[in-house]
């Protein structure tokens, strides 16, 4: 059932003092009118009428409450808004309902939502998702957004009712015409992320449920398309596991391509309009941790590709990790960008990853702009499992973040802590990157330990980039991934997935809990999360600086008591923000603030030295990223935070009057 509120008047009263005009591909009118800002997804504006010498007056100048779009209040709001001819989008609330906004008041001008019924109960992307994409051919407007259920849905941009002539009355369905059958209620393909749209070309990618525990070996594919943003027509269609015939069919051994599912694209996408290309983030093939069923090194899994925004066609690939056991998917945006190397000007493409490289390519023929070099890896034990010899190392920019695990990251607060550190480590196999994952055995080892995997490097936030500078940032999670595996009994028809097995006690021994922890501390020492500048032109790091306050479980812990801890940042990733002068990004989870508030900080930095350039206060972490605009003359940044305990929010600040 279609749901269309009653401000459709006011909303139209507004839109139509507007006048249409061409597409904005870039934030420099003061807009914002892509997901990352731009097709680069540089999340870069211009604007520096908000710097360091009045970020700390920031004032809330509207909030926006999410509750009562769908049948429950959103605990997990990532959406970022986008700002077009002064009105502000953006999906919200359990049913991923689309809103526009007045973005100087944050007053409700239209809603749109659907209940896609047991079909949006199914789907392994719930909530209100990541944002929603513009088009305008100059005179007509559309806001493209991607359900729950996988349907894609235009809208008029000046009244929020279904655009008739776009697919079947406003609405394709995702599930058809992918090269493979889907049944509508089929719980393990949809999408979170925002389309985006180039030339008349809405690109849609793929995502499914969390792979560590696959039902099976078989899957559905998660292939990537494009659609004529005029009616929705399938223009084309790239598959991600290759088809007999095609580039790739050969690294899939043992007829494993007809089976196997996922690379999807769940992330962010770029494009360059101008060469007509889409850079697409490819995730890994099913099974996180144990590929024993797709042997081969198994492309386009967790892969590069560019492809031609016309026809689909690929143009250039890199693999990033051969035959995935890691978990290492291809997670965010890449970020395209014009930098000067030796002397020579390069048209980039720089991809951060979960494994904490930072990937630079020449994106118009995929050679890398500093040399990646193929070294041997270990050969692991798993029986069944495939292993490639090699993987791929870039050798610039460094790591920006611990990659592998060793005594050396351990926590060590106290010699006390060392110890017990060390030896609840010794449970675990240890190693440098791409260590591979263990049968969990009762005597150990239990797993691999490893960081920069799964859980730590870079997410779906992923970086951002200032085209004046060329200087990027990303945001970083030091978290430690234990990679067990065991028989996966009835659950699965896999040889094994993930899992621990009880160890074995000595007389007396209590059984470890809380995880990765040591008396409720991380396991991992400090900095937790980092934001980190890369100049593109060198390769080099400039800064890190960690990123958030301590937490209060580390802060007030009774083991600690008289010590000075420096700030360790908060555990995750956080998606940043770049003005003229400044970094911005807000903290994740909550802490206790010195006038006693729980809450967190959205933070600047000096962009070019890292130190701190002011906060002001949040009730609540940011789990969206921020995004910024101007209208009638004023600056605002919009940031979504939700959390424990509190709901979604949209919360706009400005300076005072």
């Amino acid at each position: 059932m279609r749901r269309n509120s009653s401000a459709v008047l006011a909303a139209c009263l507004l839109a139509c003092a507007v006048k249409p005009g061409a597409a904005q591909s870039s934030t420099k009118n003061g807009e914002w009118p892509s997901y990352g800002g731009d097709l680069t997804s540089a999340r870069y504006s211009p604007l520096d009428q908000i710097n360091a010498s009045n970020f700390y007056k920031l004032q809330v100048a509207w909030r926006f409450k999410t509750d009562n779009l769908g049948p429950t209040p959103e605990g997990n709001l990532e959406g970022t808004p986008l700002m077009v001819k002064g009105v502000l989008y953006a999906t919200a609330g359990t049913r991923r309902t689309v809103i526009a906004l007045d973005p100087a008041t944050g007053e409700l001008l239209w809603k749109y939502s659907e209940n896609e019924g047991a079909r949006g109960a199914a789907a392994p992307r719930i909530l209100s998702g990541r944002g929603l994409a513009y088009w305008t051919d100059g005179t007509e407007e559309r806001i493209l957004y991607v359900t729950p259920g996988y349907r894609m849905i235009a809208l008029n941009a000046k009244t929020g009712l279904p655009v008739a002539a776009f697919g079947k009355s406003g609405v394709v369905d995702l599930k058809e015409e992918d090269d493979q059958p889907i049944d509508p209620l089929n719980p393990d393909i949809g999408l979170h992320s925002a389309p985006i749209i180039a030339n008349n070309v809405v690109v849609i990618g793929a995502a499914h449920r969390p792979g560590g525990n696959p039902k099976s070996k078989t899957n559905v594919k998660g292939y990537v398309r494009g659609y004529d943003a005029r009616t929705g027509r399938r223009l084309w269609i790239f598959h991600t596991i290759p088809r007999y015939g095609e580039v790739g069919f050969d690294t899939w051994l043992q007829d494993s391509w007809s089976y196997t599912g996922n690379t999807g694209a769940w992330g962010q996408m770029s494009v360059d309009p101008d060469l007509n290309m889409v850079y697409v983030g490819v995730e890994m093939s099913t099974g996180d941790y144990y590929g024993g069923h797709r042997p081969g090194n198994n492309l386009f899994s967790e892969s590069l590709v560019a492809l031609d925004l016309r026809t689909g066609a690929r143009k250039w690939h890199y693999q990033y990790i051969h035959h995935g056991i890691w978990d290492m998917d291809n997670p965010c945006a890449p970020l395209l960008a014009d930098i000067t190397v030796n002397g020579r000007t390069i048209k980039a493409v720089a991809q951060p990853t979960k494994q904490a490289f930072m990937y630079v390519f020449n994106r118009e023929t995929g050679e890398p702009v500093w040399p990646i070099v193929e070294k041997p890896v270990e050969k692991g034990t798993v029986p069944s499992e495939w292993y490639s010899p090699t993987q791929p190392f870039p050798t610039k920019p460094p790591a920006y973040d611990r990659q592998g695990t060793s005594i050396d990251d351990l926590i060590d607060f106290t010699p006390e802590l060392r110890a017990e550190a060390v030896k609840f480590a010794s449970r675990y196999k240890l190693g440098p990157m791409f260590t591979p994952p263990v049968v969990s055995a009762p005597g150990g080892p239990l797993a691999t330990l490893t960081l920069a995997t799964a859980n730590g490097g870079s997410n779906w936030p992923g970086g951002s980039y200032d085209p004046e500078t060329h200087i990027a940032y990303v945001s970083s999670h030091t978290n430690a991934t234990a990679l067990g595996l065991i028989p996966p009994g009835d659950r699965s028809d896999m040889n094994y997935i993930a899992g621990q097995v009880q160890p074995t006690l000595a007389p007396g021994e209590a059984a470890p809990t809380g995880g990765l922890s040591i008396r409720g501390l991380p396991l991992i020492k400090p900095p937790y999360a980092t934001m980190s500048a890369i100049d593109l032109n060198k390769g080099e790091i400039l800064w890190q600086v960690p990123h958030g306050d301590t937490p209060d479980n580390v802060r007030n812990h009774e083991a600690l008591k008289g010590m000075v801890i420096p700030r360790t940042g908060r555990p995750t990733q956080a998606g940043q923000l770049v003005t003229k002068t400044l970094l911005i990004a807000g903290e994740k989870g909550m802490a206790t603030q010195p006038d006693g508030r729980r809450g967190a900080l959205l933070r600047a930095y000096d962009k070019a030295t890292g130190r701190d350039a002011g906060a002001v206060y949040m009730p609540a972490p940011q789990s969206g990223s921020p995004m910024t605009y101007q209208v009638n003359g004023k600056q605002y940044i919009v940031v979504a935070i939700s959390g424990a305990g509190y709901s979604g929010e949209y919360l706009a600040f400005k300076l005072p009057d």
